[in-house]
């Protein structure tokens, strides 16, 4: 027998091979190394060591909208299949990627801590919304966002926009030459213009991960801008059972239990809507409280028409049950809490369907693939 085949093959991680993708999953595959380093894992992942696998996806290179490609699942989806089929042993999704309806034989096995949600402006010479000129041309791939600017700025024209995120920022007026950088897993199917656009609006928390918060010419505040449900998360996935139980307790160290709550509201209010790809829904939740206060999960939604013209929105909070004893009964109690965060998703999305957001927009918006 080799060296190699007498070796405990190391775990696999899969990735996209956006810079983005590889600089959260590296993150992550070092925050889980420090973990077991320190001691916070169970027995069973003795020198945790992992190796990044990257996966390419569906619509890396690929300029058609999102809207048309399916949507969040078309990232997602790959990386999925790599885990069922074996190729990896655990995967790291932008949470906001993942789809709500749950796959058999694969868990969210950690939650870390979030990165800011908030959305934001880069915009030539450091313009904000209010200061861009009539008729600026802003990109964008997120129907959301775009329902939102419009709602702010009818008289912004939005441009569609596919592209990893130097590849958006280039398009930006004065950015190309800023040092963003290329990003692109497999070569364009056709070069994109530098410089056609006067603004973008990405994730802020995508430009922090990236060192490149310094193109944000303003963060959008959330009376504006309301996020995506799980901006800003990471959700690491793997296969469900025995056979992942040690990643599982490793991970374990990882999860931040305000995260998971919130983005369980988030992500529970887009499944009580049925919301595709293409509906304009914000959504944003945190948790408030702890040590000798209640705590209490407050979540804000809206749905916005197409063309920002009208909005539905609603602000609902729920109050959470509290461990009142040992190790014992803590586990319970986040079980709970969890199940209080969905409760508190589907109410809001109640809400907003009692007044009136199916006739606002077609909520389940989400074209099909194309061939």
């Amino acid at each position: 027998m080799s060296t190699d085949e007498g070796r405990e093959r190391r775990p696999r991680l899969g990735t996209r091979g956006s810079r983005l993708a590889l600089t959260q999953s590296g993150q992550v595959a070092d925050a889980l190394r420090q973990a077991a380093a320190a001691g916070a894992r169970a027995p069973g992942c003795d020198n945790l060591e992992l190796d990044l696998v990257t996966v390419r996806t569906d619509g890396d290179g690929d300029r058609t909208p999102l809207r048309q490609l399916g949507g969040v699942g078309v990232f997602a989806a790959r990386l999925r299949h790599a885990l069922l089929d074996g190729e990896v042993d655990l995967v790291v999704h932008s949470f906001k990627d993942l789809p709500t309806q749950p796959v058999e034989g694969l868990e969210v096995i950690c939650v870390p801590p979030r990165e800011d949600p908030h959305d934001a402006l880069c915009a030539r010479d450091g313009l904000t919304l209010a200061t861009l000129p009539d008729g600026a041309r802003v990109g964008t791939g997120s129907p959301r966002r775009a329902a939102q600017l419009l709602a702010a700025r009818p008289d912004l024209e939005m441009v569609d926009l596919r592209g990893n995120v130097p590849t958006r920022l280039a398009r930006v007026r004065g950015l190309e030459a800023v040092g963003v950088g290329t990003d692109e897993p497999v070569a364009p199917s056709r070069a994109d213009a530098a410089g056609d656009l006067d603004a973008v609006v990405l994730a802020l928390s995508g430009l922090r991960r990236l060192g490149l918060e310094h193109c944000a010419s303003e963060v959008l505040d959330l009376e504006t801008m309301l996020p995506a449900p799980a901006q800003g998360a990471l959700a690491v996935e793997a296969r469900a059972g025995e056979g992942s139980a040690a990643l599982a307790r490793a991970a374990a160290a990882l999860d931040d239990e305000p995260t998971r709550l919130a983005v369980t509201a988030e992500r529970a209010l887009m499944a009580r809507l049925g919301a595709g790809c293409a509906a304009p829904v914000g959504a944003w939740a945190h948790l408030s409280g702890g040590e000798q206060e209640q705590r209490v999960l407050a979540l804000r939604a809206v749905v916005t028409s197409l063309d920002g013209g009208k909005e539905v929105g609603c602000e609902l909070s729920a109050e959470l049950p509290e461990a009142d004893g040992g190790p014992d009964t803590h586990g319970n109690a986040v079980a709970q809490a969890v199940r209080a965060a969905e409760a508190l998703g589907v109410r809001a999305a109640e809400v907003l369907l009692e007044d009136g957001a199916a006739e606002v927009v077609d909520l389940h918006a989400n074209k099909p693939r194309r061939d």
